[in-house]
C-alpha cells in the first residue's frame, strides 16, 4: 500500500524477520543461562512494563474508535480506501499495534529471566511469533478497513490483560484476582467474534481482498483451538484421587474460604474464651 511507504520497519522484512529470530534465540539461550542461576524479582520493571502496554493498549483503543467513527466504517465490511484521511488515521494506529508486538516479546523473556519455564507454551511463542509478522504483512498491504476490528477487541482485552499482569505482581493486591479464569473466556469470544467479523465481509463483499479475509479465519481458527486447550488444561482439571479421599463429603465456600477455615477459627476463639 503506497500509504505506508517509508513507515519505520515496513519498507522491507528483513528487520521483522531478524527480530523474530533474535526473539526465538533468546527464550532457547536464555533458558540455558538461567538453568543453574536464582530467579530474577524484576518486580519493578514488571510494573513499568505492565503500566506502559495497558497505556498503549487504551491508546489504540481509543484512536480505533475515533478513527473509525470519523471514517463512518461499516461494522459488516469495510474497504481500504473510501473512508479517506480517517482510512489513513486508521493505519497510523495499526501501525503501534504491529510495533506492540515487537514490545510483548518481553513478556516471554521476563518469564525467562523468572524461571517460569510453565509459562513458555507453544501456545505462548506461536501467538507471539506469528502475530508480529502477520502484522508486517497487514500494514503492508491491507492497513485500514476490515483490519481494523480484530486490533480493537485485542486492545480492549489488553488493557485488561495487562492491568491483571501489572496488579499480580505486587503480593498485596493478589487475593482481589480472581478474575483470570474470565480473562481467557474474554480472549475466546475475542476470537470467535473476529473470525464472524471477518467471514462477514465474504459473504457480503465490499472490495476487501478475499484472499486475507480466508487467512486470517483460519489463523484465528487455530487461537481458538490452542486456547480451548489451553482452557481445558488450567481449569477443567479433573481432581485427583488423593484429593478426593482427603477432602469432606460436604463443602461450603464462603467469601473464598472453605467453611473448616472458618470452623477452625471459631474453635479457637471458643477455646481461648473457656480458658
Amino acid at each position: 500500500d503506497p500509504r505506508v511507504r517509508g513507515w519505520f520497519l515496513l519498507d522491507s522484512y528483513l528487520p521483522t524477520f531478524f527480530l523474530t529470530g533474535a526473539y526465538l534465540l533468546c527464550i532457547w539461550l536464555g533458558n540455558k543461562f538461567m538453568k543453574n542461576r536464582p530467579p530474577f524479582s524484576l518486580r519493578p520493571h514488571l510494573i513499568v512494563y505492565n503500566l506502559g502496554i495497558t497505556l498503549l493498549s487504551f491508546y489504540m483503543l481509543i484512536e480505533l474508535i475515533l478513527a473509525t467513527w470519523e471514517g463512518s466504517y461499516n461494522l459488516q465490511c469495510q474497504n481500504l480506501h473510501s473512508a479517506g484521511e480517517a482510512d489513513l488515521r486508521v493505519a497510523k494506529v495499526l501501525w503501534w499495534y504491529y510495533f506492540s508486538k515487537v514490545i510483548e516479546f518481553m513478556d516471554t523473556i521476563f518469564f525467562v529471566l523468572r524461571k517460569k519455564s510453565s509459562q513458555i507454551t507453544f501456545l505462548h511463542v506461536y501467538h507471539h511469533a506469528t502475530m508480529f509478522n502477520i502484522w508486517w504483512c497487514v500494514l503492508n498491504w491491507i492497513p485500514c478497513g476490515q483490519s481494523f476490528f480484530g486490533p480493537t477487541l485485542n486492545s480492549f482485552i489488553h488493557v485488561l490483560m495487562y492491568s491483571y499482569y501489572g496488579l499480580s505482581v505486587i503480593p498485596s493486591m493478589r487475593k482481589y484476582l480472581w478474575w483470570k479464569k474470565y480473562l481467557t473466556q474474554a480472549q475466546l469470544i475475542q476470537f470467535l467474534l473476529t473470525i464472524v467479523h471477518t467471514l462477514s465481509a465474504a459473504v457480503k463483499p465490499c472490495g476487501f481482498p478475499f484472499g486475507c479475509l480466508m487467512f486470517q479465519s483460519s489463523y484465528m481458527a487455530t487461537l481458538v483451538i490452542l486456547f480451548i486447550n489451553f482452557y481445558i488444561k488450567t481449569y477443567r482439571k479433573a481432581p485427583s484421587r488423593t484429593a478426593v479421599k482427603e477432602s469432606p463429603v460436604t463443602t461450603e465456600i464462603k467469601n473464598g474460604f472453605h467453611k473448616d477455615y472458618f470452623a477452625a477459627a471459631n474453635g479457637l476463639q471458643k477455646n481461648k474464651k473457656a480458658q
